[in-house]
């Protein structure tokens, strides 16, 4: 196998492989490393967003008109079908204009996505005193919301063709 004639999606689905071992051998606990980092670059190549950089507090990319989005993914996995994402800190700052948010199946594939307002965010999230920070879940109603737009098939047509 030659790595780098693989597609980007073909080199997750190893990596998933890859992860599940080191799962099942008790070397990590989940099985959702490169998740994040995906997630980040398939909206970027989606709508040609910017990478916010490191020092970016509260968000992952920026558009042209200087919308700030905040990306967040979980892998929707047979042995965990959590929809929780990653906590949200300082959420009342308001330091991104929308959160951005995917699903993935197990096998990588884009499940579900969106681009969700900051208000209909803070509006659906729980606080949770003893992590400090804000839980989201990203449950099926939130597409519900007029202000919530749909992405899943643009996605899912750049992993396509990646």
């Amino acid at each position: 196998m030659i790595l780098s004639e693989l597609s980007p999606l073909n080199l997750l689905q190893l990596t998933g492989k890859i992860l599940e071992e080191l799962q099942e051998r008790k070397i990590i606990s989940t099985s959702n490393a490169p998740l994040g980092d995906y997630a980040e670059w398939l909206y970027r190549e989606s709508y040609g967003w910017n990478a916010a950089g490191n020092s970016a507090k509260d968000y992952d990319a920026i558009d042209t008109k200087n919308i700030k989005y905040r990306i967040k993914a979980r892998r929707v996995h047979s042995r965990n079908k959590s929809r929780q994402l990653g906590a949200l800190r300082r959420l009342d700052e308001g330091n991104f204009d929308v959160l951005v948010a995917v699903l993935f199946n197990d096998d990588f594939t884009v499940m579900r996505a969106a681009l969700i307002p900051h208000a209909v965010v803070v509006k659906e999230a729980k606080w949770v005193k003893a992590t400090n920070s804000w839980r989201f879940i990203l449950r099926d109603s939130v597409w519900d919301y007029d202000e919530v737009r749909d992405c899943t098939s643009i996605l899912g047509q750049i992993q396509e063709q990646s």
